[in-house]
């Protein structure tokens, strides 16, 4: 048996590839006679493959297939830039600006205030809270594309899920800058300044933009003298590669760097162009969508379920709590369409990547700071600890549920066929 196992780890990456986008399509389809999205049966194949059961998606063979996830979360990012278009935005109206910002700063408050009240730990609670509003984008895109879902709820989705991570960054800035402060004056040292500790993350937005924009004006240069849409969307791939490989360079916003390209090509160049992207577009997206589920399926360790406790309940809720509820209110003060009110918070839920990244960040950069503990961790150590295990635990939840109350809020909404 374990000559068997080998030989399949040991199985070339394509022909292993091959299969996987062969079985997820077919599991993707079964999982669609019972009424989920297909997208759970890409992501239970992943848990199959991955090291809680057969381990044919180790984690060698995840940090080699990774360039994929990259890969994917671009296009899914651009594909989103190219439904914000400022005339559509506008009909939404101004509500839209007030769901993003209090369903996001909801999400902050509520899950920083639960937190505290369960650990008393307010540096560790500022932490939680500021990865809280960071959403994943792709289980949203996916359902919507999946279900040709089509009308004002949809457009309110593409633009909410697109423009909170940016805001979501730049919260969790603010609140890692102070959390950071409290542990050096718990260790009796004198802490930097705000502004120098907020810094990062606002240049990383910032030069996001600006590279995506510079992206965009020169894919547009180009893309004028294009005919042919098999062209244009070549350019447009080659661009998204260079946005996603420049953000991974320079440590930015993969998804707010492809997100402006997408914006900025959308509000600027003719109908004919945009018509050929969106001709093509969706053509390899599905296959993208395939892998990148399958692989983030791969990631979630079922042994690491029984480590939630608690805390993960009180993380998971509070979120919840904090998406939903915040996105109505901010629906009721911007005064949205009745059914983006009342549905948009089910499809904002989904939390992956972005959070991850922001856990190992604070598990990186928290190491050795507060004051130190008998067993010779700092306070730092065991914050870095307990978010990454409590956050990729409780992505493992929303991964899951997110896509599934996507889809039924675009179904109350009357926006599925």
């Amino acid at each position: 048996m374990n000559t068997f196992f080998n030989s399949i780890h040991n199985l070339p990456q394509l022909l292993i590839i091959g299969c996987i986008i062969v079985a997820a399509f077919y599991l993707g389809k079964t999982v669609k006679i019972i009424k989920l999205p297909s997208l759970i049966g890409f992501m239970l194949l992943g848990v199959l493959l991955g090291p809680s059961l057969f381990n044919i998606l180790g984690e060698a063979r995840q940090e080699q297939l990774s360039f994929i996830t990259e890969i994917a979360l671009g296009f899914v990012a651009l594909s989103i830039g190219l439904e914000l278009k400022f005339s559509s935005l506008k009909k939404l109206g101004s509500g839209i600006v007030s769901i993003i910002f209090v369903e996001s700063f909801g999400a902050f408050i509520l899950v920083t205030g639960f937190v505290y009240l369960f650990t008393k730990d307010l540096p560790l609670s500022l932490i939680f809270g500021g990865i809280a509003p960071a959403s994943a984008p792709a289980g949203t895109v996916a359902v919507i594309q999946e279900y040709k879902a089509k009308g004002s709820l949809t457009k309110a989705l593409y633009a909410v899920v697109g423009f909170d991570d940016g805001l979501g960054i730049i919260i969790f800035g603010f609140t890692a800058a102070i959390a950071k402060s409290l542990l050096n004056q718990q260790a009796g040292i004198a802490s930097t300044g705000l502004i120098s500790m907020m810094w990062p993350p606002l240049k990383e937005v910032l030069l996001s933009i600006a590279i995506g924009g510079v992206l965009a004006f020169l894919f547009s240069l180009l893309a004028k003298r294009l005919k042919n849409a098999g062209d244009v969307s070549i350019l447009l791939i080659g661009t998204t590669f260079v946005a996603i490989g420049l953000s991974t360079q320079f440590h930015l916003s993969l998804i707010l760097t492809n997100m402006i390209i997408g914006m900025v090509v959308v509000n600027t160049q003719s109908y004919d162009l945009i018509q050929k992207i969106h001709d093509r577009l969706p053509s390899f997206m599905p296959l993208l969508f395939i892998l990148f589920f399958t692989l983030a399926g791969s990631n979630l360790h079922i042994n690491a379920l029984p480590s939630l406790g608690l805390l993960g309940v009180v993380y998971i809720l509070a979120r919840s709590a904090g998406l939903i509820f915040g996105s109505q209110l901010g629906g009721l003060l911007g005064h949205v369409d009745k059914k983006i009110k009342n549905w948009i918070g089910l499809g904002i839920l989904s939390q992956a990547g972005v959070a991850i990244g922001l856990s190992l960040i604070v598990k990186h950069e928290f190491s050795g700071l507060g004051r130190v503990l008998e067993n010779g961790q700092t306070t730092g150590d065991v914050i870095g600890t307990v978010v990454i295990t409590t956050v990729t635990t409780a992505c493992l939840f929303f991964e899951i549920i997110g896509p599934i109350l996507t889809r039924i809020a675009l179904k109350k909404a009357g926006e599925i066929e």
